[in-house]
Protein backbone atom coordinates (compact mmCIF):
# COMPACT_ATOMS: atom_id res chain seq x y z
CA UNK A 1 0.00 0.00 0.00
CA UNK A 2 1.13 3.69 -1.03
CA UNK A 3 0.51 5.65 2.19
CA UNK A 4 -0.44 9.27 0.92
CA UNK A 5 0.43 12.55 3.07
CA UNK A 6 -0.79 15.73 3.50
CA UNK A 7 2.22 18.10 4.81
CA UNK A 8 1.11 21.33 6.78
CA UNK A 9 3.03 23.94 7.90
CA UNK A 10 3.64 27.76 6.96
CA UNK A 11 7.24 27.70 6.65
CA UNK A 12 7.67 26.88 2.56
CA UNK A 13 11.22 25.49 3.15
CA UNK A 14 10.16 23.01 5.56
CA UNK A 15 7.28 22.05 4.31
CA UNK A 16 8.79 21.63 0.67
CA UNK A 17 11.66 19.80 2.49
CA UNK A 18 9.10 17.18 4.26
CA UNK A 19 7.75 16.60 0.84
CA UNK A 20 10.96 15.37 -0.66
CA UNK A 21 11.91 13.48 2.65
CA UNK A 22 8.89 11.61 2.37
CA UNK A 23 8.03 11.53 -1.66
CA UNK A 24 11.93 9.52 -1.34
CA UNK A 25 10.28 6.69 0.60
CA UNK A 26 9.38 3.85 -1.34
CA UNK A 27 5.89 3.47 0.16
CA UNK A 28 4.67 7.02 0.93
CA UNK A 29 3.33 9.84 -1.81
CA UNK A 30 2.64 13.55 -0.92
CA UNK A 31 -0.51 14.40 -2.68
CA UNK A 32 -0.87 17.54 -0.94
CA UNK A 33 0.98 21.17 0.62
CA UNK A 34 -1.20 23.57 3.09
CA UNK A 35 0.47 26.49 4.52
CA UNK A 36 -2.17 27.40 6.72
CA UNK A 37 -4.51 25.40 9.00
CA UNK A 38 -7.74 26.08 6.85
CA UNK A 39 -6.07 25.12 3.75
CA UNK A 40 -4.80 22.19 5.41
CA UNK A 41 -8.78 21.19 6.30
CA UNK A 42 -9.85 21.87 2.80
CA UNK A 43 -7.64 19.76 1.25
CA UNK A 44 -7.91 16.74 3.59
CA UNK A 45 -11.39 16.92 3.30
CA UNK A 46 -11.29 16.84 -1.02
CA UNK A 47 -8.18 14.51 -0.76
CA UNK A 48 -8.01 12.04 2.09
CA UNK A 49 -4.88 11.04 2.37
CA UNK A 50 -4.16 8.27 5.07
CA UNK A 51 -1.75 11.28 7.24
CA UNK A 52 -1.95 14.72 7.50
CA UNK A 53 1.79 16.15 9.04
CA UNK A 54 0.31 19.19 10.67
CA UNK A 55 2.48 22.22 12.23
CA UNK A 56 0.68 24.12 15.27
CA UNK A 57 1.87 27.97 15.00
CA UNK A 58 0.43 28.71 11.42
CA UNK A 59 -1.94 31.55 10.42
CA UNK A 60 -5.58 31.75 9.71
CA UNK A 61 -6.16 28.84 11.49
CA UNK A 62 -3.47 26.88 13.84
CA UNK A 63 -3.13 23.19 13.88
CA UNK A 64 -5.00 22.34 16.99
CA UNK A 65 -8.05 23.84 15.50
CA UNK A 66 -7.73 22.25 11.78
CA UNK A 67 -7.08 18.79 13.50
CA UNK A 68 -10.32 18.93 15.60
CA UNK A 69 -11.92 20.10 12.52
CA UNK A 70 -10.21 17.02 10.54
CA UNK A 71 -11.40 14.68 13.33
CA UNK A 72 -15.27 15.81 13.79
CA UNK A 73 -15.29 15.28 10.31
CA UNK A 74 -15.17 11.62 10.34
CA UNK A 75 -12.59 11.16 7.72
CA UNK A 76 -10.15 8.15 7.08
CA UNK A 77 -6.86 10.41 7.34
CA UNK A 78 -4.82 10.59 10.83
CA UNK A 79 -3.18 13.32 12.12
CA UNK A 80 0.60 13.55 13.60
CA UNK A 81 1.72 16.78 14.90
CA UNK A 82 5.04 18.38 14.10
CA UNK A 83 6.50 21.43 15.91
CA UNK A 84 9.36 22.80 17.01
CA UNK A 85 8.10 23.10 20.64
CA UNK A 86 7.63 20.23 23.01
CA UNK A 87 6.04 21.99 25.73
CA UNK A 88 3.70 19.94 27.67
CA UNK A 89 0.33 22.11 27.09
CA UNK A 90 0.79 21.56 23.28
CA UNK A 91 0.97 17.65 23.58
CA UNK A 92 -1.63 17.73 26.14
CA UNK A 93 -3.69 20.09 23.35
CA UNK A 94 -2.49 17.96 20.53
CA UNK A 95 -3.87 14.35 22.57
CA UNK A 96 -6.94 16.21 23.03
CA UNK A 97 -7.91 17.63 19.66
CA UNK A 98 -7.46 13.71 18.05
CA UNK A 99 -3.68 13.90 16.98
CA UNK A 100 -2.63 10.42 16.40
CA UNK A 101 0.95 11.55 16.98
CA UNK A 102 3.07 13.92 17.98
CA UNK A 103 6.50 15.03 16.81
CA UNK A 104 9.42 17.43 17.13
CA UNK A 105 10.69 18.55 13.76
CA UNK A 106 13.84 17.75 14.92
CA UNK A 107 13.41 14.16 14.61
CA UNK A 108 15.50 12.27 11.76
CA UNK A 109 14.14 11.23 8.97
CA UNK A 110 13.74 7.59 10.04
CA UNK A 111 11.95 8.54 13.22
CA UNK A 112 8.88 10.76 10.93
CA UNK A 113 8.71 7.72 7.98
CA UNK A 114 8.58 5.08 11.02
CA UNK A 115 5.68 7.39 12.64
CA UNK A 116 3.97 7.70 9.84
CA UNK A 117 3.96 3.70 9.10
CA UNK A 118 3.14 2.99 12.76
CA UNK A 119 0.10 5.61 13.09
CA UNK A 120 -1.84 4.41 9.63
CA UNK A 121 -1.46 0.84 11.22
CA UNK A 122 -3.52 2.03 13.93
CA UNK A 123 0.01 2.57 16.54
CA UNK A 124 0.42 6.12 18.58
CA UNK A 125 3.53 7.91 18.47
CA UNK A 126 4.64 10.54 20.99
CA UNK A 127 8.20 12.03 20.29
CA UNK A 128 10.55 10.06 22.81
CA UNK A 129 11.77 13.26 24.15
CA UNK A 130 7.95 14.18 25.64
CA UNK A 131 6.77 10.68 26.32
CA UNK A 132 8.77 9.76 29.92
CA UNK A 133 7.62 13.49 30.97
CA UNK A 134 4.19 12.64 30.00
CA UNK A 135 3.95 9.99 31.33
CA UNK A 136 5.10 10.52 34.38
CA UNK A 137 2.67 13.31 34.59
CA UNK A 138 0.05 10.95 34.15
CA UNK A 139 1.59 8.64 36.78
CA UNK A 140 1.24 11.17 39.40
CA UNK A 141 -2.49 11.21 38.68
CA UNK A 142 -3.07 7.77 38.60
CA UNK A 143 -4.03 6.83 41.81
CA UNK A 144 -7.01 9.53 43.11
CA UNK A 145 -8.55 8.62 39.35
CA UNK A 146 -8.96 5.15 39.11
CA UNK A 147 -10.38 5.34 42.57
CA UNK A 148 -13.41 7.17 41.17
CA UNK A 149 -13.84 6.29 37.90
CA UNK A 150 -15.76 3.69 37.11
CA UNK A 151 -15.39 3.26 33.14
CA UNK A 152 -13.07 -0.02 33.58
CA UNK A 153 -15.88 -1.78 34.76
CA UNK A 154 -17.44 -1.93 31.33
CA UNK A 155 -14.40 -4.25 30.32
CA UNK A 156 -14.32 -7.91 30.51
CA UNK A 157 -10.72 -9.11 31.95
CA UNK A 158 -9.33 -9.66 28.51
CA UNK A 159 -10.05 -6.57 27.71
CA UNK A 160 -8.29 -4.94 30.41
CA UNK A 161 -4.80 -6.89 29.99
CA UNK A 162 -5.30 -5.80 26.43
CA UNK A 163 -5.64 -2.08 27.35
CA UNK A 164 -2.36 -2.63 29.80
CA UNK A 165 -0.35 -4.06 26.56
CA UNK A 166 -1.32 -0.86 24.79
CA UNK A 167 -0.26 1.09 27.10
CA UNK A 168 2.81 -0.42 27.19
CA UNK A 169 3.21 0.33 23.36
CA UNK A 170 2.73 -2.94 22.29
CA UNK A 171 1.92 -3.72 18.43
CA UNK A 172 -1.23 -5.41 17.75
CA UNK A 173 1.15 -8.96 16.65
CA UNK A 174 3.08 -8.43 19.61
CA UNK A 175 0.03 -8.57 21.72
CA UNK A 176 -0.98 -11.50 20.23
CA UNK A 177 2.11 -13.15 20.64
CA UNK A 178 2.33 -11.85 24.72
CA UNK A 179 -1.33 -13.40 25.25
CA UNK A 180 -1.04 -16.66 22.39
CA UNK A 181 -4.03 -14.85 20.77
CA UNK A 182 -4.57 -14.73 17.13
CA UNK A 183 -4.09 -10.78 16.15
CA UNK A 184 -7.62 -10.71 14.41
CA UNK A 185 -8.57 -11.48 17.76
CA UNK A 186 -6.10 -8.51 19.45
CA UNK A 187 -7.93 -6.36 16.46
CA UNK A 188 -11.47 -6.82 17.80
CA UNK A 189 -10.33 -6.54 21.67
CA UNK A 190 -9.32 -3.19 20.41
CA UNK A 191 -12.10 -2.49 18.41
CA UNK A 192 -14.29 -3.13 21.41
CA UNK A 193 -12.06 -1.68 23.72
CA UNK A 194 -12.31 1.88 21.98
CA UNK A 195 -16.04 1.48 21.30
CA UNK A 196 -17.17 1.15 25.05
CA UNK A 197 -14.70 3.48 26.37
CA UNK A 198 -15.39 5.91 23.44
CA UNK A 199 -11.76 6.77 22.46
CA UNK A 200 -10.82 7.86 19.17
CA UNK A 201 -7.75 5.64 18.61
CA UNK A 202 -4.52 3.86 20.40
CA UNK A 203 -3.00 7.17 21.62
CA UNK A 204 -6.63 8.31 23.95
CA UNK A 205 -5.95 4.69 25.03
CA UNK A 206 -2.43 4.48 26.14
CA UNK A 207 -3.89 8.16 27.75
CA UNK A 208 -6.35 6.80 29.81
CA UNK A 209 -4.28 3.82 31.07
CA UNK A 210 -2.13 6.05 32.67
CA UNK A 211 -4.87 7.73 34.09
CA UNK A 212 -6.43 4.89 35.35
CA UNK A 213 -3.05 3.36 36.76
CA UNK A 214 -2.98 0.03 34.63
CA UNK A 215 0.43 1.07 33.82
CA UNK A 216 3.19 2.79 34.82
CA UNK A 217 6.22 4.92 33.03
CA UNK A 218 9.29 2.11 32.49
CA UNK A 219 12.49 3.14 34.28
Amino acid sequence: MTISVLVADDQTMLRESFAVLLSAQPDMEVTGEASDGAEAVRLVLELQPHIALMDIRMPIMDGLEATRRIVAAGVRTKVVVLTTFDEDEYVHAAIRAGAAGFLLKDSSAYQLADAIRTTVSGGAVLAPSVTRRLMDDLARKAAPAIARDGRLSVLTEREIGVLCLIAQGLSNLEIAAELFIAEQTVKTHVSRILKKLGLRDRTQAVVLAYELGLAVPRR
